[in-house]
Order: structure tokens, then sequence, then C-alpha cells
């Protein structure tokens, strides 16, 4: 019988992401404390996190392939979290306006059944469009992305809001890099295609 595969995450969008490669899985609520330990830098917070997230749910499963992900966006330094309002979300978006901005989305893979690990951290550049008030206030009006990093959804609307983007794959924008944890899977002897 073939390993199972778990997604160590509720997340609809990376969900979503994780469907494209059309393999079977469950998807399973990590409890994990996502505090920033005092002088960890945003690559070795998200990278702690989606080990550590991977590895909360792996004494659920005795023979498994267990995904965890994490995403932070840094804005001149500054971690920026989920809006969660219009308020936040333009106060993001305006101080993006112009700018890059860096997404470093952590990805661990857990062999529940060996405990072996494999992780890595992922950047992903985003380049904004000079943005007026207008032009956000009428993205945010009809996206809402209020529950999303940064403030946008790249995969929608949100695409109206940038120059360019700059990295190895677009899917770990969203919260998931493919291209990565497909060798992550194949090295487990999973087979993708």
């Amino acid at each position: 019988m073939p390993q199972q595969l778990v997604l160590a995450s509720t997340s609809p969008y990376r969900k979503q992401l994780l469907e494209k490669l059309h393999l079977s899985f469950l998807t399973e609520k990590p409890n994990v404390d996502e505090t920033a330990f005092s002088g960890e830098t945003a690559q070795q917070l998200v990278e702690r996190l989606a080990i550590e997230k991977a590895q909360a749910i792996t004494p659920n499963f005795d023979d498994a392939l267990v995904i965890g992900s994490d995403q932070v966006c840094i804005n001149s330094g500054e971690i920026l979290g989920k809006p969660g309002n219009f308020e936040n979300a333009f106060q993001q978006l305006k101080a993006a306006s112009g700018k890059s901005i860096t997404f470093y989305t952590g990805l661990a893979v857990v062999n529940s059944k060996t405990g072996d690990i494999q992780s890595l951290v992922e950047p992903y550049v985003v380049k904004f469009r000079v943005l007026s008030d207008e032009m956000i206030t009428n993205y945010l009006n009809k996206e809402q992305p209020y529950n999303c990093a940064g403030s946008f959804k790249s995969e929608g609307y949100g695409i109206s809001l940038f120059d360019a983007f700059e990295g190895k794959d677009p899917n770990s924008l969203i919260g998931l890099p493919l291209i990565s944890l497909i060798s992550m899977l194949e090295n487990e002897g999973m087979q993708v295609v």
C-alpha cells in the first residue's frame, strides 16, 4: 500500500494547490504556536514553523508523508501578517506601493515512518505598481483579501496591482511551492508523474 499523504494545514489555498498534483491526500489542522522567537529571522521562522506543523500531526500516522508549510511577507524589513480588515489592508498596500516585497515560504516534508525531515525556504519577490488611494480602495472593495498576508490575492484580481514577479515557483506566493514539493515527495519514493 502506498504511503499516505497528509497536508498539515486547513488553508483552502494550500489545499487547492496540492489538488493540482492529482494525488490523494488528507488534511489535518496542526496546533502550533506561531510566535517568532527572539532574534529569529523571517526565513528561520517559516522553516521552523513548517517543520513543527508537519511534526505536530506526524504521530497520528504510522506511514505517511506529512507536508507542513508557513509563509511570511516582508516589506522594508517588517513582517506583514494577514490584515483582517479594510483599514489594515489599505495601510499594507499603501506601504507596498511602488516597492518590491518578499514572501518567504517554508516547506517541510516529514516521513512519519522513518522520522526523516526535508525542509527549505523559498523566496518570491513581488514588485508593486505605484498605487493611488483610489486604486487600493477599488481593489480591496472588489476582492476583500483580508485573510491574505500582504493584502492581495495574486491568483485573482490582485494581479492588477503588480509590475512583475521574481521567483522559482508562482505557487509559492500562494503558500505551497509545488516544484520543490514534487522533488521532496519523489525523494521519499512517491511518484507524482
